[in-house]
């Protein structure tokens, strides 16, 4: 066994590198300002009752402008205060909202929603409110992205299951998934909100600082309207490039389908596309679901061919990312389909919860990058703990370190680790630097939720600003 700290990967910026995205985006500007097609103006269409809109043009000017730091921190890296959006700092972006890009639910509708006594009938009712007036939007306004602001009141109501929500199906009905299913096909991301999380007070126990607040909601929303990124990892030229591809499974709403696939595909840039699969088999003895020979054969050919189209270019390597071991069935479906493209360099790692824990030197967790070494195909890696840029541990419960399993192998498993290391911080909905996941599986559950709800017969979005 080798025990190893992985230096923490840095981050590419608009003129200059950075491990930290906050700090990044602050001094040297997003990474993409280079880009010929990123918007230098946002247009924010929104959705809400009238005090939500309000709260939200309020909300909105306060991130123009920028908000203190949580002063009573001494962290000063983990609590970082938010200098604003606008076309000269930071995100060299201007955000406009306007009457014009505002849709204003009424009161009286409201009402009705949380008057009705099941639970799925208000969820299917809210959704219905909310598209009608996104649907217009999208086809009538030139907004870029859309918030929808849910009263406290309406929000309580949809997430609160009935007393007599026996029914699994009952219980599994999710207003947000729908809504964005629903609404994927009109081409304009949303933004979900709650009134109480834009309401500008004083930091409270139960939410984030309004700093942090900003960062990632500014983050999202200029990710979602741009469709570009604000950071990308930083490019290793000694190095092939390289394809990264979570494979993810998701169980359908009405239970006739136990499980379908999907993958998510990254170039080592961060840009990706999202693919969805078929039905799959589950294992009668573990329960985990797997891919047949040829459906994992269609899977990553179809992702390639999807990949190739959208970047223009073939990677030299992929990386398959998997939350469960390989069958031989999906191994030999994968190989296959390398081979018919020319794909000589692979690396298939399975990414899994372990029993395996490390302890340090100090009251603190081990750090962020610790890795064990068991084998050359095997060890243990801390993508969550201490972090010596935060001067603390961030998280509030003892970190849960991730098994890294190579299947096929042309890296080193070092190497397979600093890259995952890297993927976590590619969520452009979290500018916290620690993530657990990296991108790859860690949008497997969101994009699955939603998927469930885009039928079969519907081609689904394939950016990932549709599911975040």
């Amino acid at each position: 066994m080798k025990l190893t700290t992985l230096a923490e990967p840095l981050l590419e910026f608009g003129t200059g590198t950075h491990i930290c995205p906050r700090t990044g985006i602050e001094h040297m500007g997003v990474y993409d300002q280079r880009d010929e097609l990123r918007r230098t103006e946002l247009r924010i269409g929104v959705v809400g009752r009238g005090e939500g809109v309000d709260l939200l043009d309020e909300w909105l000017e306060k991130c123009r402008i920028g908000i203190e730091r949580k002063k009573e921190s001494k962290l000063l890296n983990l609590f970082r205060g938010f200098g604003g959006i606008n076309q000269n700092y930071g995100f060299l972006t201007k955000l406009i909202n306007s009457p014009q890009y505002t849709r204003t639910l009424k009161k009286s509708d409201i009402t009705e929603v949380v008057k009705m006594a099941s639970r799925v009938d208000r969820i299917e009712r809210a959704v219905e409110l909310y598209y009608e007036q996104i649907r217009f939007l999208a086809e009538n306004r030139a907004v870029d992205v859309i918030v929808c602001v849910m009263p406290n009141e309406m929000f309580d109501s949809v997430t609160t299951a009935d007393n007599d929500d026996s029914d699994e199906h009952d219980l599994e009905h999710n207003f947000r998934r729908i809504l964005k299913a629903k609404s994927m096909h009109l081409g304009t991301p949303l933004q979900l909100v709650r009134e109480k999380t834009i309401l500008i007070t004083k930091f409270a126990g139960d939410q984030q600082d309004p700093a942090t607040k900003a960062w990632n909601f500014c983050t999202a929303l200029y990710y979602k309207g741009n469709r570009t990124i604000p950071w990308r990892l930083v490019e290793d030229t000694a190095k092939l490039r390289s394809c990264y591809i979570g494979i993810g499974f998701y169980k359908s709403r009405d239970g006739a389908t136990l499980s379908s696939s999907l993958a998510q595909v990254f170039d080592e840039f961060g840009h990706g596309i999202i693919l969805r699969g078929t039905p799959v088999s589950i294992d009668k003895k573990n329960r985990h679901p797997y891919l047949n020979e040829e459906q994992a054969y269609e899977l990553l050919r179809d992702a390639l061919d999807e990949y190739d189209r959208a970047l223009e270019h073939m990677p030299a390597r992929i990386v398959i990312h998997k939350s469960s071991y390989y069958r031989d069935s999906e191994r030999a479906g994968f190989l296959r389909a390398l081979d018919e493209k020319g794909i000589r360099s692979k690396d298939f790692v399975a990414i899994t919860d372990t029993e395996i824990r490390l302890f340090g030197d100090s009251d603190y967790p081990p750090k962020r990058g610790t890795m064990l070494t068991i084998s050359e195909t095997e060890g243990v890696l801390y993508t969550r703990g201490t972090v010596d840029f935060y001067k603390t541990y961030p998280g509030m419960y003892v970190p849960n370190p991730l098994k890294i399993s190579v299947y096929e192998q042309d890296s080193s498993l070092e190497n397979l680790c600093d890259e995952i290391l890297g993927l976590t911080k590619m969520n452009w909905n979290n500018t916290q630097m620690d993530g657990r996941l990296p991108i790859t599986l860690e949008c497997a559950r969101k994009i699955g939720d939603i998927m469930k709800y885009v039928s079969p017969t519907e081609k689904p979005q394939v950016s990932y600003s549709f599911y975040m």
